[in-house]
């Protein structure tokens, strides 16, 4: 498989669960890789060392993307390691960091959720973009929290996750024209631990038992999605928030 070959690759939030294997996946398909982490190094090099296990190339690369400074050390550290040249850019990173009320969030919680979710898609994207040329592609990771509201106590994530869905649909139109595409996924409940630590298991089983499939979803499914959007085959698509959700719900 090299149906991404010579490509270069960003990938934000790289370090574990979907991230991790988006990287391993866009690696596997012939693309050079930029894991990018925060918090969790010994995971990053894990992705790295297993990309690098098959032949595959990446760099692991700490950045803060929610912080303009820290998203142009990624991008000086992109290019130092594969030149000024960008054909991927996944915008993984993000996360829930509480099952929060109304009533019991406050403003530093909201800047964290709506910083790591949408203001880093945002300014990754905008460090990014001249580097990339016709045929590049733009995949964002929102949720299907974007379009039902999400679970209780997420409402601040749901709500960055549609701020997601929209740029996503607004930036296709901008960026069309140079021949970039941006495309968003929409996964459901996807075993990771996001939901091993914030969703409960009599939770999960009932969203399971309730999903056409009658399972959970993976990251490698996630990640098989990733890279057909990133590639040429999917050549005419841009613009859309795709659904990977067992068929629990439906856009």
């Amino acid at each position: 498989m090299s149906k991404l070959k010579g490509k270069v690759a960003i990938v934000t939030g790289g370090s574990r669960d979907i991230g991790r294997a988006i990287s391993i996946k866009l690696a596997k398909e012939g693309a050079k890789v930029i894991v990018n982490f925060l918090s969790s190094e010994t995971g990053a090099n894990e992705t790295v060392a297993e990309i690098k296990s098959f032949g595959g190339t990446a760099v692991a690369v700490k950045a803060d993307v929610s912080k303009q400074l820290d998203i142009d050390l990624l991008k000086n550290k992109a290019i130092e390691a594969f030149g000024d040249k960008v054909d991927i850019l996944v915008n993984n990173a993000g996360g829930l960091f509480a099952r929060k009320t109304l009533q019991e969030f406050d403003e530093d919680f909201y800047d964290l959720v709506m910083n790591v979710n949408f203001k880093s898609t945002v300014f990754v994207s905008q460090a990014f973009e001249p580097l990339m040329g016709k045929g590049a592609a733009i995949i964002n990771i929102s949720s299907l929290a974007a379009r039902d509201g999400g679970g209780g106590g997420s409402a601040l994530y749901a709500s960055s996750k549609g701020a997601v869905t929209t740029f996503t649909r607004a930036m296709s139109k901008e960026l069309g024209p140079k021949g970039i595409r941006v495309n968003a996924l929409c996964p459901g409940l996807i075993g990771t631990k996001f939901h091993d630590d914030f969703t409960k298991d009599e939770i999960r089983e009932k969203v399971a038992a309730s999903t056409p499939l009658r399972r959970e979803g993976t990251a490698n499914e996630v990640a098989d999605l990733v890279a057909y959007l990133a590639s040429e085959e999917a050549s005419f698509i841009t613009g859309n928030n795709i659904d990977i959700n067992g068929g629990l719900a439906f856009s």
